[in-house]
């Protein structure tokens, strides 16, 4: 089974190169932008299916992190990027239907962005790490345990105003302690600190914490989705365990907004190809991901629709980044 970390030296060994003597029909040089740092889960995959695109899209198609601002550095980034097709950002739901309704003021809008395809859904996850007693195993265990350590009850997201976080909003309100919100630039930081004992616990993507919950690092004790997901089948539902929470977020891609309509068509038609594909599907379920693509119009109407769902929900609950 291909680990996070052989997939990541792989890459910088440069085993995944697209043969010299080859043509790519496209670019010479293409790039996938990513607002977060090496080692998560939006970079993993974002590296797997620059591979696939690599030599069908363009002859050489590299990943850049753009990690900061929760991901909005990511969004800015492609924002100001030529808008010829050869820029590509691969990004959270969060940074374009929940920020522009949880942030005073954001760099970017809806307006600066061209949809181009799905790519993977996947539900985020409450895990504790060394800081919180072996004792705690269930979402109400840990409000317990929280509500008598308040100098210990933190939790950490991705980034202010996400998803995550908005999650740990919810279930805190509901499980009735005052967990402190620590906002981290993506998940990999984050999740050092869940290890390190820094922090008792965070919410992220569930892909990022599988792997140390299999080894017995973490204890994930909550999953945000309707459903149980398959790599952590024992972890119940933030649901099943009294929280009103049914949650999960798409992935996607997206290109500036002044790119033509073919440059778009392009670009997802070779997306569509690579994540049909049985290994990305496969590598995708490694890291908690459901892969799925769409066409530009169907990702259009997913986006709006969401963010329009979400300027309520932010509305009804008083949801800020500063909450």
């Amino acid at each position: 089974m291909q680990t996070r970390r052989s997939f990541l030296g792989a890459a910088a060994l440069g085993l995944f190169a697209f043969p010299i003597a080859a043509r790519a029909q496209g670019f010479e040089t293409a790039k996938i932008i990513v607002g977060f740092p090496p080692g998560g889960t939006t970079d993993v995959m974002g590296r797997k299916l620059a591979d696939k695109l690599r030599g069908a899209y363009a002859r050489s198609v590299i990943v850049e992190n753009r990690p900061g601002a929760g991901g909005q550095l990511g969004v800015t980034a492609l924002r100001d990027s030529p808008a010829d097709g050869s820029t590509l950002l691969l990004t959270p739901s969060s940074m374009l239907t929940i920020y522009p309704h949880t942030f005073k003021t954001l760099q970017y809008k809806l307006e600066d962005v061209a949809p181009v395809s799905l790519a993977m859904y996947t539900p985020h996850v409450l895990s504790v790490g060394p800081a919180v007693p072996d004792s705690v195993k269930t979402l109400k265990e840990f409000f317990a345990w929280a509500k008598a350590n308040p100098d210990k009850a933190a939790y950490g997201s991705p980034g202010a105003g996400s998803m995550p976080h908005l999650i740990g909003v919810l279930l805190t309100k509901a499980g009735g302690a005052d967990l402190r919100h620590a906002a981290y630039r993506g998940s990999a930081p984050g999740i050092q600190d869940l290890l390190g004992g820094q922090i008792a616990s965070f919410l992220g993507p569930a892909g990022d914490v599988i792997a140390h919950s299999k080894a017995g690092k973490v204890r994930v004790l909550g999953v945000s989705g309707k459903e149980r997901d398959a790599f952590l089948p024992a972890v119940p539902t933030m649901r099943e365990q009294g929280f009103a929470i049914a949650l999960r977020e798409w992935y996607a891609f997206f290109m500036p907004a002044k790119a033509s309509a073919d440059a778009v068509q392009r670009a997802s038609a070779a997306l569509q190809q690579a994540i049909a594909q049985a290994d990305v599907a496969e590598f995708g379920r490694q890291f908690g991901m459901e892969m799925q693509s769409s066409s530009p119009r169907q990702l259009a109407d997913v986006l709006k629709a969401d963010a329009a769902e979400w300027s309520g929900l932010a509305r009804e609950t008083g949801f800020t980044a500063d909450s």
